[in-house]
């Protein structure tokens, strides 16, 4: 018998917590289920919308972080993508522009996924996607036009 799991919350390292939570609640609309300790200056943040779940934790506590982060350490987090599904990816674009993101409009990819990306203050890409049925949906030209 397979495992019966219930969800997954990845947990992702970030620097500035403040800054990070600013993103992920007043953002992109997460809400912040419990952190430790209490409060946006955290080191340690459980987040949830919907039902996608997202952790996030500082690298160095605060008597211990330093003024920068490591920009060798920081461009590995080029590599991780946190992928969430989202059935109007369109809208999506809109509401992040409405709250100040900058990023390319969403596309519409080979293997027919209509995807935004979208980076995190830490460098993390965010991807907001939903499988596009090409019989009743219009091309990148389309909604261009």
């Amino acid at each position: 018998m397979a495992l019966q799991l219930e969800g997954m919350c990845p947990l992702i390292q970030v620097f500035d917590m403040p800054t990070s939570i600013a993103f992920y609640r007043d953002v992109v609309g997460f809400e912040v289920v419990d952190s430790e300790p209490a409060g946006d200056d955290c080191d340690w943040a459980w987040l949830r919308l919907n039902d996608a779940e997202l952790m996030l934790n500082t690298r160095n506590e605060k008597p211990h972080r330093p003024p920068a982060p490591d920009p060798a350490r920081t461009a590995g987090h080029r590599d991780t993508c946190l992928y969430f599904g989202c059935r109007d990816v369109d809208a999506a674009y809109e509401y992040l522009v409405g709250k100040g993101v900058e990023m390319d409009p969403p596309k519409t990819a080979p293997y027919g996924m209509r995807q935004l990306y979208v980076r995190d203050p830490d460098g993390y890409n965010l991807c907001f996607q939903w499988s596009v049925d090409a019989s009743n949906s219009p091309s990148d030209d389309a909604r261009a036009s």
